[in-house]
């Protein structure tokens, strides 16, 4: 990024009026800055966690900013009587707390019963049905290129399993 911009200002101080940026002072990089080693780089970096300005105690919360404190000066900023705010008492307050309760339960539930249907290998479920799938096309291609090779058909190589596995009874 330091490269960048040190070839951007290069390019406008010899490129005339028409790249210089409208900035009161002038854009000044030295060698250091370009070539810094890691070791410089990270001794500037501190160790030290940022703190809460409310409670010093604190670590400071990444996005935690102070929004009102920031446009103070502002004119249009207002933080009390806004348009559109709506003051709420306790009763309608425990009402919104009962109705998301409510729906917070009930996607709660439909979560709960898409994970058990996408963790189910067994039954009428998809992950059962593509397993299912995928077996019956690998064993067809098997029995496919077996008939290829001994001259055994399908049925026959069922019933030739069938008898060495002891389903089938010897013929005497």
């Amino acid at each position: 990024m330091q490269r960048l911009t040190f070839l951007l200002a290069a390019l406008a101080a010899t490129s005339g009026d028409a790249f210089i940026a409208p900035a009161t002072k002038p854009l000044t990089i030295s060698t250091s800055q370009l070539y810094e080693t890691k070791a410089e780089k990270a001794a500037k970096i501190s160790d030290e966690p940022e703190m809460n300005p409310d409670n010093p105690n604190l670590p400071a919360l990444k996005g935690d900013y102070d929004w009102d404190a920031e446009y103070a000066a502002d004119s249009d900023w207002i933080t009390e009587n806004v348009p559109g705010k709506i003051v709420l008492g306790d009763v309608e307050l425990a009402a919104q707390v009962t109705a998301l309760s409510k729906l917070e339960e009930s996607y709660r539930k439909v979560r709960q019963e898409k994970e058990y249907t996408e963790a189910r290998i067994i039954g009428w479920v998809p992950k059962a049905e593509t397993y299912n799938g995928r077996f019956a096309m690998f064993f067809l291609a098997v029995g496919l290129l077996t008939e290829y090779w001994t001259g055994i058909s399908i049925p026959g190589q069922i019933e030739e399993m069938a008898r060495v596995g002891g389903f089938i009874g010897p013929d005497f």
